[in-house]
């Protein structure tokens, strides 16, 4: 079964300094039908002004990941950790016991686009954690590449949750493959361009769910390549 769900449908909110769109329940936005995808809770689309940003504020049992599109994010948590998010950086925070956390746009002129993603974990009360790792552009394109699982395989970053994230840019006349075993579901998110998701045209912004598929299939089309997140997920 596969079932869109399109970027008009999202969620919305423009707070003048944050330009943010969820494909999830979120905030002030609630709609019973769309409170997530299997472990997978939060994808906010993020666009925050420069100078602008997200400040300290607390958070427990939660994988978090953030994924910059374009600009610059700092980071800086109760744990000691500092540091900046660029594009091809994938940010993961284990919210565990409990931590306090602050996201802002690096460049005081710049926006900063970014996703955030929250991921349910698979066990409660571990310690708060942060790691960050860099994914080359060479490495993402025309393929889907491994930047988070439970037990950091190909050296991807490491989460507490049954869950595998692929990134990929497809573009024209590309195609990118993922099998899913028996049990496993999928959501692929469009960060921007267009892609075709097992046939079904998609464009930025744009989910999928995939359950009861074999495999996800990635099509480059006309346009701008497709970059997009795929979620394997129990």
């Amino acid at each position: 079964m596969i079932t869109v769900r399109k970027a008009t449908d999202r969620g919305h909110a423009n707070h003048g300094w944050l330009d943010t769109h969820h494909t999830f329940s979120f905030a002030d936005y609630q709609d019973p039908a769309h409170m997530g995808f299997r472990a997978l809770r939060v994808i906010n689309d993020d666009t925050v002004a420069g100078g602008q940003g997200f400040g300290a504020h607390p958070h427990r049992d939660m994988e978090i990941l953030s994924y910059v599109l374009d600009g610059a994010l700092a980071h800086k948590d109760s744990t000691g950790t500092n540091g900046v998010i660029q594009p091809g950086d994938v940010q993961r925070m284990s919210a565990g016991t409990g931590v306090v956390h602050s996201e802002h746009n690096a460049s005081r002129t710049e926006p900063v686009h970014f996703l955030q993603i929250w991921l349910i974990p698979n066990q409660r009360g571990v310690a708060p954690g942060y790691e960050q790792k860099t994914f080359p552009m060479a490495e993402r394109t025309g393929r889907l590449r491994l930047v988070a699982s439970p037990t950091g395989d190909d050296g991807s970053i490491t989460i507490h949750s049954d869950a595998r994230v692929h990134a990929g840019v497809i573009g024209r006349d590309q195609h990118a493959e993922l099998a899913l075993p028996p049990g496993r579901h999928a959501w692929v998110h469009v960060a921007r361009g267009r892609v075709r998701v097992n046939d079904q045209e998609l464009g930025t912004g744009d989910g999928v769910a995939l359950t009861g598929e074999p495999v996800v299939r990635l099509d480059g089309i006309d346009g701008d390549a497709g970059e997009v997140l795929v979620f394997d997920l129990a």
